[in-house]
């Protein structure tokens, strides 16, 4: 059965879409069948790092949300070479970088039912074995309703004040959602910050697994989301807790 995972933040800046392309490509190159899908409608941004442009004939998610294209031709084939030579493959929905398309779904919305059911459609047709939600920021109808039938919610955050305040609030909504696993997610740790207090103080105060502390630093910023720092700087700390995070999720739910 496929396995779903959420990637959620309380605010934007933190590094959740390219925290989801990463872990991505992490559990593919595990020899996994794995889906990304872009669900900040908003402010999409997740194809860029699998350096994916949508051709004028492409369907995105929005496609699908708002018209009559089943998923199916929504999704994507983005496999990088490195992960194919593992027997693994990424797969992507795109959401629309259109303006009148994002303004379209902004002022009509959608039913969030339809997402929820085209995450299970797409997993079973094509045999995936984890889809990675990249939500959008905040809390709102969608992402709850779509964290809700999660197994599992990354959480990521910023170690600065308003993050920790703002990843409370998300983590007791999520729990009163019945959430089976939830994980935490430091990320773009400052150098002069000390990673083991950080790692107490998240501990103490949200009472849930630590699934990685990620830290910030001049190649990921070189990068500039423009690719995989997974593949591009494997051996980097931020990448090696990648698939530390990536091992967890193996662990706990697949």
């Amino acid at each position: 059965m496929t396995k779903i995972v959420c990637v959620h933040s309380f605010r934007g800046g933190t590094g959740k879409s390219n925290l989801s392309a990463n872990l991505a490509t992490a559990l593919a190159l595990s020899g996994r069948k794995v889906a990304v899908i872009d669900t900040d409608l908003a402010s999409p941004g997740v194809h860029v790092l699998f350096q994916f442009t949508p051709a004028p004939d492409d369907a995105t998610l929005n496609d699908h949300l708002q018209g009559s294209a089943p998923i199916e031709s929504c999704c994507h084939d983005v496999t990088p070479a490195a992960v194919r030579a593992k027997a693994g493959q990424v797969f992507l929905v795109p959401a629309s970088m259109q303006s009148d398309r994002i303004a379209r779904l902004l002022r009509e919305g959608y039913e969030v039912e339809r997402l929820n059911d085209a995450l299970f459609h797409l997993g079973e047709h094509r045999h995936l074995d984890v889809i990675i939600v990249d939500t959008h920021p905040g809390i709102n109808e969608e992402t709850l309703l779509t964290t809700a039938i999660s197994d599992c919610l990354v959480m990521v955050m910023r170690p600065d004040s308003q993050d920790y305040l703002g990843t409370a609030v998300a983590l007791e909504v999520a729990q009163r959602l019945d959430v089976p696993n939830a994980l935490l997610v430091v990320n773009k740790l400052p150098r002069h910050f000390d990673g083991q207090q950080v790692r107490d103080r998240v501990e103490q105060s949200y009472g849930i697994p630590l699934g990685a502390v990620l830290p910030l630093s001049d190649e990921l910023l070189d990068l500039a989301s423009g690719d995989l720092a997974l593949l591009t700087v494997p051996d980097h700390p931020w990448s090696q807790g990648v698939h530390s995070l990536a091992q967890k999720l193996i662990d706990g739910i697949l």
